[in-house]
C-alpha cells in the first residue's frame, strides 16, 4: 500500500496545497487531476522521494519513504514528463542504460523487443536527436514492458505526443499492470481508454 497522509508542499514561497491525502492499494489506478499550476507534478516529485514536504509523510507498505528509501525505490518505477535521453545514444543504448542505472537486468533482446512493441523498431540505431518528440516518448515508455517486477508505477503525463494506437496500447499496459496486482498513479490530460475507470485526486481541492 502507498498512504500519503497531512502532506503540504511548498515551491519557492508558495504554499501549493496541504492536508492532502489518499491511499492507493494493489490493483489500484489513480489519476491526478486539477487545473495548470495547482501542483500534479509537484506531488509525483513528493511521492516518489524526489522532493521533501513541507509537512506530511508519505508511507510505503506501512514505512516512511524517507527510512526506506532504497526499498522503496527498488520497487518504484517513476517516469517524469520529460523524456531523459542522450541525443547521442539510440533508443536501443539509452533503454540498455536506463534500466542499469536502475539496477534492472535487461537483456538486449528485451529491450529489441520492447522498443519493438512501443513502435520503435525502424528506430532502433538511430541516435535520440534524430527522434520527434512522440519517439522520444516511447523510448522512455518502453521501460514499462521491462518493469512488471516493480509494482508502483508513477507516470507525468504519459499519453502526451502519442497516436490513437500507441495510447491505446499503453492504456492497456497500466490497465494489465493493475490487474496483475500492481498500481499506477498518473497525471494525464487525455482520456485514455482504461479497462476501468481510474479513481481520482483533485489535487485542486486541497489548493491554498
Amino acid at each position: 500500500m502507498l498512504e500519503v497522509a497531512d502532506l503540504a508542499c511548498l515551491k519557492g514561497d508558495r504554499l501549493l496545497f496541504r492536508e492532502l491525502a489518499f491511499r492507493l492499494q494493489a490493483g489500484g489506478l489513480l489519476r491526478v487531476a486539477g487545473p495548470n499550476g495547482v501542483g500534479k507534478t509537484s506531488l509525483l516529485r513528493l511521492v516518489t522521494g524526489l522532493a521533501m514536504p513541507e509537512a506530511g509523510e508519505v508511507c510505503w507498505r506501512g514505512a516512511s519513504i524517507r527510512r526506506e528509501r532504497e526499498a522503496f525505490h527498488g520497487e518504484l518505477l517513476y517516469l517524469g514528463h520529460a523524456p531523459a535521453l542522450n541525443d547521442l545514444l539510440t533508443p536501443l543504448e539509452n533503454l540498455r542504460f536506463a534500466c542499469a542505472a536502475s539496477g534492472d537486468r535487461a537483456e538486449a533482446q528485451a529491450c529489441i523487443d520492447a522498443l519493438v512493441r512501443i513502435g520503435l523498431e525502424d528506430q532502433l540505431d538511430l541516435p535520440a536527436r534524430v527522434l520527434s518528440q512522440g519517439q522520444r516518448r516511447r523510448v522512455g515508455l518502453a521501460r514499462l514492458f521491462l518493469s512488471a517486477r516493480r509494482p508502483l508505477w508513477v507516470l507525468d503525463e504519459p499519453f502526451t505526443a502519442l497516436d490513437v494506437h500507441a495510447v491505446a496500447d499503453l492504456a492497456a499496459t497500466l490497465s494489465d499492470h493493475c490487474t496483475a496486482g500492481g498500481m499506477v498513479m498518473l497525471t494525464t490530460h487525455q482520456d485514455a481508454p482504461f479497462a476501468r475507470p481510474p479513481e481520482v485526486l483533485d489535487v485542486g481541492a486541497f489548493a491554498c
